[in-house]
């Protein structure tokens, strides 16, 4: 990330001075333009070495390191294709010569960016996600900004307006995906969240967009006597009430069918608790003030609302707030066409529109910097 001061362990400063600060060293900026410009192959040449197993056989070698012909042989890759790619490899810092090289017995050891690609469960996790759901469709991220429709969602299927709509009918690899993507961005936070919103007197809790019920389930195993309603699309209630159903909460979990924007679609009145992970973020800022109008209109006086989103100016590290700005662009050409992971006072003030009033804002929660806002009507001041 270039427009950003870093401290020295990598963490973000936010500022205006610090965005609009722009002092990187001219051979270093060509070097980084570089790095956009091959991007497409760069990303598609570590696929390679991850799918072939040429990483993992590299790192496996330790400091030894492992010759092409090396390479060749265990991997059944020829000299020239284990060449190319871990040339590039090293281009990217991906991986490094041994410190023993001779130019007629090239060694190769895994470097410090190849442990992360291996090891770290972000960058798994997002480099799935970006290869088996975002790769195609992102060849049309043009024609989504300009039309305000996620014009890639057209190479996973022609039928649906919507990313959400085909979550139940994708291939398995590509469902295992998007469903690894969402979870470990949400669930991560919820041993931190789940006190925080159980130290109140919940016995009723409507989960909006409670997708496959990690949360309500989560609440139960938490708490024993609250109780969850899921609204969700109906693909995705269906595999709530399974879900449910096979962690013995059936009797506690139920669900409503229906698409939240829809204004047939009905929110439980009255509930004590309404909570949101990380779902306004599938929505424009105009239809998250809509979504939040019927909460308000569903609400008690004494009403909770509570929203959790990874804000990308609240986090701790500058790769995260990189993956939070990077996944605003599957939005664009592949879920909607119209939402981002947004930024605290947008997101705050989009909500305040309702008629409600941020209440506390619990920061920094789980390994993701998640944050938790807690809204009351106005009404509570």
């Amino acid at each position: 990330m270039l427009f950003m001061t870093t401290t020295k362990n990598d963490k973000a400063l936010y500022s205006l001075d610090n965005l609009k600060s722009d002092d990187i060293r001219a051979v270093d900026a060509k070097v980084a333009a570089q790095k956009i410009a091959f991007s497409p192959m760069t990303f598609q040449a570590v696929r390679a070495l991850l799918e072939l197993g040429i990483l993992r056989k590299i790192a496996d070698s330790g400091e030894n390191g492992l010759s092409i012909k090396a390479i060749t042989e265990k991997s059944s890759v020829s000299e020239y294709g284990a060449g190319v790619l871990c040339e590039m490899a090293l281009g990217m810092g991906v991986l490094r010569y041994s410190l023993d090289t001779t130019a007629e017995n090239e060694k190769y050891i895994l470097g410090k960016i190849g442990f992360f690609l291996l090891e770290d469960e972000l960058t798994r996790v997002n480099f799935n996600f970006t290869n088996d759901i975002c790769y195609f469709g992102a060849f049309d991220l043009l024609e989504s900004v300009k039309n305000g429709k996620p014009e890639g969602l057209k190479r996973i299927g022609e039928k649906w307006t919507t990313i959400y709509e085909a979550l139940s009918s994708l291939p398995e690899r590509e469902k295992k995906s998007w469903f690894e993507f969402d979870h470990f961005y949400s669930d991560i936070a919820f041993p931190d969240a789940l006190p925080i919103v159980y130290s109140e007197n919940i016995t009723h809790l409507v989960d909006i967009g409670g997708n496959t019920a990690k949360w309500a389930i989560a609440s139960c195993r938490y708490n024993a006597n609250v109780k969850i309603t899921i609204v969700d699309l109906p693909g995705q209630t269906a595999v709530a009430e399974e879900n449910a159903r096979n962690a013995g909460f059936s009797a506690r979990i139920s669900t409503v069918a229906g698409n939240v924007l829809a204004e047939s679609t009905e929110l439980p009145k009255g509930a004590d608790a309404y909570w949101m992970s990380q779902f306004l973020d599938c929505f424009s800022l105009h239809q998250i003030t809509k979504i939040l109008k019927k909460v308000f209109a569903a609400a008690s006086e004494n009403s909770l609302v509570y929203v959790l989103e990874p804000l990308w100016d609240k986090q701790k590290y500058i790769g995260e707030s990189y993956a939070l700005q990077a996944t605003s662009l599957y939005f664009t050409c592949m879920a909607n066409g119209n939402s981002k992971m947004y930024r605290y006072s947008e997101l705050v003030h989009a909500i305040e529109d309702a008629g409600f009033h941020l209440s506390t804002a619990h920061h920094n929660l789980g390994s993701n910097a998640y944050s938790l806002l807690v809204f009351k009507k106005e009404s509570q001041r």
